[in-house]
């Protein structure tokens, strides 16, 4: 039997030997998940609409069920204010109207509607592209000129019939279309370009998709929010990671991308999502040499830094590991080269040596060009002042070696790749990033803090040291030597003579002597010669109470002041930060079974670095309450008798927001009095540059197999150790922020630090509230 279909674009009668029905209302089956998934939300937003309503709900989920039975429009967006639990539908978007920022507010918009791709034959797309492929403006659905559609409105409600936006309202196999406002035309096919599809390469790290659930159907918790799980991987702190919404993401090298869920008892899981048919990157296209952390470094080196073989990667022995190359099929893990699959500080490989588990390799960098040639070894001596050695050499002049410019043990400094990035401060290697003298380093040495190095210059044939250069012995007998050009500031910074030439907004300073952007008359190095106005150093030359300054390279913003730390009591090439002294408490802990222990009996010691030695710094303190969190933390508040006096041995640290946790890859320090296994050093106060790790990688079964709860986070290393470092109870962990300290963590359990994923601290942004309240009530 034959079936007649009337074609309405053409208005063509043609014939099949089958039947179909359609349907305005026919849609593929999908699994619904919460009807907020459709959507995607901007806090903080309202549009400007004329066509709206308004409606009284409880929450955002009942607003959105009103915008899908709107039926005075088609409800493209909803807003939902919190205090009023107020929702308006709208008939536009953000893409389509004005917008302006208001606090209580939350906007939601159809992703349908902001898709500007189809998806198969594109019966769903919701665009606003307009125009045929030939360029012919589209006629409006709703007119009858100069076309006589069969398609309107009217007669599919549900086909998104609006305006003149090209649509498909009856499943043409060629894509969307439009009525064209071309008498000669009656329709044609528009160019909608079809969506990627959801699928991923290799383990997802490039993964840029929808879905926001978990292989057992978890709806992901949003990346920007802190509940019901606390954690580090926000968009903030990863802005290349596209965390956006609560789409699942692979933001650190996990086998696959996966989601915080939105379940209390549940903190992850991975998201189900189909690898795509096209083949993975060919490794061997890689770079042959080291450029930035080396992550595409594809060559052939296999040895270590100290000499040691690398072990295969598909090899389980000597050391049994995780990067297996059927897992990680775009890391490059071919035979046992060097990679550095997992975003370390440069390539690395396990060893064949049993007593070593890994080691980083010694890779050559490259020159910069395309071709990506290796750099040839540079000279084992220096030109001038040295600012341009880029040698290996890493021993100073009386044959200490030296400490590495990002670790701050055993000395803290300022001296970090991050301040300096084009002095190449690069391992241990003696370098000048502060124009010195000579090369120079800090010393692995507790007693020395720095020395220069046993370098010659390259004019001169002698191992002698340069006229110039003070005695090694110097800095080796007084281990305090200040250097030159201190990058710090003591009193007002009159004078300061350091090299940073950015104010505190970042913006670049203009130059002394120059007139331009800014003209002025009084600060040139004319009229003060002694103000040290050298190139576009920030300075201060009128003695400014506030601090250093420079006029800027910014010709709306004339002159900024500089934010440089201030200066110890330490050599100023030391870094000074808000802690020195870690509270000493007579007795370690506040068990509930120590009865006997009143207040009155512990005593606060501050201001101490060596428990044998006597300070003149020293603050003893008497205690009037113990305040312990109520529900069995491992925290306690102690309220001293009197206030303590800020001094530069005794200072405050931050306390982090509510909430939200450190990021990833924040610099953190453990403070400790922890013994360093026989050396002369146990009596003195010891910080460590120390890692925070996420809970989830804790709780894997190698590790610490579940123990660690939700209001407590681990340190360390999953792999290899913190060489002599031992916690102990209630020592804090502080971390970086910008330009000040913030405690995140005070140790709990677990404290030797040479074990992997230890040890565990309390998460002092769990408790702020807690904090704040009690600082308050008592």
């Amino acid at each position: 039997m034959l079936h007649g279909k009337w074609d309405s674009k053409s208005q063509i009668f043609l014939t099949a030997s089958f039947s179909f029905l359609m349907s305005d209302s026919f849609l593929s089956l999908v699994v619904k998940g919460d009807i907020l998934d459709d959507y995607l939300r901007t806090d903080g937003v309202w549009i400007l609409t004329r066509n709206k309503q308004f409606y009284k709900t409880n929450n955002e989920k009942e607003c959105a069920e009103k915008c899908e039975a709107e039926r005075h429009f088609n409800c493209r967006a909803f807003l939902f204010t919190r205090k009023k639990l107020q929702c308006l539908t709208l008939a536009e978007n953000a893409k389509m109207t004005v917008t302006f920022n208001s606090t209580d507010a939350v906007l939601y918009e159809k992703k349908i509607y902001l898709l500007q791709c189809r998806r198969g034959i594109g019966k769903d797309y919701r665009g606003m592209e307009a125009k045929t492929w030939r360029g012919i403006p589209c006629q409006k659905w709703a007119e009858k000129t100069p076309h006589n559609p069969n398609y309107t409105p009217e007669k599919h409600p549900n086909a998104g019939l609006d305006e003149n936006y090209c649509r498909n309202p009856d499943g043409d196999e060629s894509g969307p279309w439009c009525y064209t406002t071309d008498p000669a035309t009656r329709f044609d096919y528009c160019n909608i370009p079809e969506c990627e599809v959801e699928c991923m390469q290799c383990n997802g790290e490039d993964y840029h998709g929808e879905v926001s659930r978990t292989e057992s159907g978890l709806e992901c918790q949003h990346w920007d929010t802190q509940e019901p799980h606390m954690h580090g991987f926000t968009p903030k702190h990863f802005p290349e990671k596209d965390l956006k919404m609560n789409y699942c993401r692979n933001p650190d090298g996990e086998l696959r991308p996966w989601c915080f869920t939105t379940s209390p008892t549940k903190r992850w899981e991975y998201c189900n999502i189909a690898r795509c048919t096209m083949h993975p990157p060919v490794s061997g296209l890689g770079s042959q040499c080291l450029s930035g952390k080396g992550e595409d470094y594809r060559g052939r080196i296999a040895v270590t830094k100290s000499g040691n073989a690398c072990q295969h990667w598909n090899t389980q022995f000597p050391h049994r590991h995780g990067w297996i190359p059927d897992r990680y099929p775009c890391k490059g893990l071919e035979k046992n080269y060097c990679r550095n699959p997992d975003g370390e500080k440069r390539p690395w490989c396990y060893t064949v040596n049993s007593s070593i588990r890994w080691e980083y390799c010694a890779i050559p960098h490259c020159d910069g060009t395309e071709q990506g040639i290796a750099v040839a070894p540079p000279e084992e001596c220096y030109r001038g002042k040295g600012q341009s050695y880029r040698g290996t050499t890493s021993i100073t002049a009386s044959g200490k070696k030296c400490q590495a410019w990002n670790s701050m043990f055993p000395h803290r400094h300022e001296k970090t790749p991050d301040r300096f990035p084009n002095a190449d401060l690069r391992d241990n290697y003696c370098r000048n990033p502060d124009g010195d003298n000579s090369p120079w380093c800090f010393t692995t040495d507790p007693s020395v803090t720095w020395e220069y190095c046993n370098l010659k210059r390259c004019d001169d044939h002698t191992q002698e040291p340069a006229p110039n250069d003070p005695p090694a012995t110097t800095a080796q007998n007084v281990g305090l030597t200040t250097p030159t050009t201190p990058d710090c500031i003591n009193g007002n910074g009159k004078d300061y003579r350091g090299t940073i030439a950015k104010t505190g907004r970042g913006r670049t300073c203009q130059e002394w002597s120059s007139q331009k952007p800014h003209s002025h008359k009084y600060f040139t190095p004319v009229t003060h010669p002694r103000a040290g106005l050298d190139k576009n150093y920030c300075r201060n030359p009128d003695g400014d109470v506030n601090g250093v300054w420079c006029f800027t390279t910014d010709p709306e913003k004339k002159w900024e002041y500089c934010e440089i730390p201030r200066c110890c009591n330490y050599p100023s090439r030391l870094f000074c930060p808000p802690f020195l002294q870690l509270v000493m408490i007579v007795t370690k802990c506040f068990q509930s079974n120590h009865k006997n222990h009143k207040p009155s009996s512990y005593r606060v010691f501050l201001g101490i670095q060596n428990l044998i030695a006597a300070e003149s710094s020293l603050q003893i303190q008497g205690v009037q309450k113990v305040l312990k969190e109520p529900n069995g933390a491992d925290i306690a508040l102690l309220k001293l008798n009197s206030p303590v006096t800020i001094t530069d041995r005794v200072k405050p640290v931050c306390l982090p927001e509510t909430s939200l946790m450190v990021e990833r890859n924040a610099v953190c320090f453990l403070t400790a009095w922890g013994k360093t296994r026989g050396t002369d050093t146990d009596n003195r106060l010891k910080d460590v540059e120390f890692p925070v790790l996420e809970n989830r990688i804790c709780n894997r079964p190698e590790f610490l197999n579940g123990s660690v709860k939700n209001h407590e986070f681990c340190g360390g290393f999953t792999f290899g150790s913190i060489d002599n470092c031992e916690a102990e109870v209630g020592g804090p962990l502080v971390c970086k922020d910008k330009d000040r300290f913030v405690q995140y963590g005070v140790t709990s359990w677990g404290l030797d630090c040479t074990q992997p994923s230890k040890p565990v601290f309390v998460r002092i942004p769990s408790f702020i509230s807690w904090i704040k309240n009690a600082m308050v009530a008592h």
